[in-house]
């Protein structure tokens, strides 16, 4: 019982910052992104000028770029099927680098009804652009995509 009355103040602090760690992650993992399509973009690119820039200076491409919500409008090279998501992309054919478009689940209906070769306009928050040593070519990833109307 000394035990428990000298440390009771431990006790409790430990409880307290406990208790808010837990409501921390559980806020975290709650978390909601609003939808792309509604949010103001930051720039519009046209996709070939978009791949050029990345491919001349990358570094200051990732941190004037990465982040932010971005339309691209381009023609569609290809699309990727899954069950669950669908993938565009758009290609640079004279050096195959290329933009890949993850969509939003809520708008996956529209991803699939588009066709290689469709001029389209997709708003997404841009990821990043790297260099793939297994494709030897540049790319850059889109996240929350939704066709920009």
């Amino acid at each position: 019982m000394e035990f428990y009355k000298r440390h009771k103040k431990w006790f409790i602090v430990l409880f307290v910052l406990t208790f808010a760690i837990c409501l921390s992650i559980w806020y975290l993992f709650n978390l909601k992104h609003n939808d792309t399509v509604d949010v103001k973009a930051d720039f519009t690119v046209n996709a070939l000028a978009f791949i050029k820039e990345f491919q001349q200076d990358m570094t200051s491409a990732n941190k004037k770029y990465s982040e932010k919500i971005i339309v691209v409008n381009g023609t569609i090279s290809a699309i990727e099927l899954a069950d669950t998501t669908t993938n565009i992309k758009m290609i640079d054919m004279t050096n195959n680098s290329f933009i890949i478009f993850a969509f939003q689940q809520q708008h996956l209906t529209e991803a699939k009804m588009m066709q290689i070769g469709d001029r389209v306009s997709i708003k997404g928050s841009c990821s990043n652009g790297a260099f793939s040593n297994i494709l030897e070519t540049e790319y850059i990833t889109f996240k929350r995509c939704g066709v920009n109307k």
